[in-house]
């Protein structure tokens, strides 16, 4: 019997991505647009492992988490995020899942992070929030990796010049 995974996710781009790639690792992949699909999913087919959005429409992937793990006991789950930030993944891991990433993940990163048995309690957090630059550098990153690296889309959709935006983009990453 094939590994059931779950990819709850209001992202049609990325969950068709991740599901044929997942897919092609052989595993049954079942995919959910808000935590109601993802719940009746569940309930009819239990998941082995997950992905959980954090922002969606309806309620938020953290939700989910605890009903999940009623209707799956076993069941290992990855909550990703474009948002990242320490206070939400310290609730999503106290709810029951297994790790979080941000976005952008590929199914390497995220097969690697349900791999592991629990997250890693002697691995430093960081109290400083990150700066204002970095936060700009992670969304013009976020929003480039969802027009596929087309440089004039993502200007419009940033509501900025193009060529300000390659300007930003040839810098390197600033520091959090």
């Amino acid at each position: 019997m094939n590994t059931r995974f779950l990819v709850v996710d209001d992202d049609p781009t990325f969950t068709r991505v991740l599901a044929r790639s997942l897919t092609r690792r052989g595993y049954e992949v079942m995919v959910a647009r808000n935590v109601e699909d993802a719940l009746s999913q569940a309930r009819h087919t239990p998941p082995d492992l997950a992905t959980i959005d954090l922002k969606m429409e309806g309620p938020s992937g953290l939700t989910l988490i605890e009903q999940l793990k009623e209707l799956a006991p076993d069941c290992r789950m990855l909550v990703l995020t474009g948002y990242a930030s320490i206070a939400t993944a310290v609730d999503a891991i106290k709810l029951g899942a297994t790790n979080y990433l941000p976005k952008p993940a590929d199914a390497d990163q995220i097969l690697a992070a349900l791999d592991k048995e629990a997250v890693d309690s002697s691995q430093p957090i960081s109290q400083d929030p990150m700066s204002v630059n970095r936060l700009e550098w992670e969304h013009i990153q976020k929003v480039l990796a969802e027009h596929d690296g087309n440089i004039s889309a993502t200007a419009r959709a940033l509501g900025m010049h193009r060529r300000t935006l390659q300007r930003k983009l040839q810098k390197r990453p600033v520091r959090r």
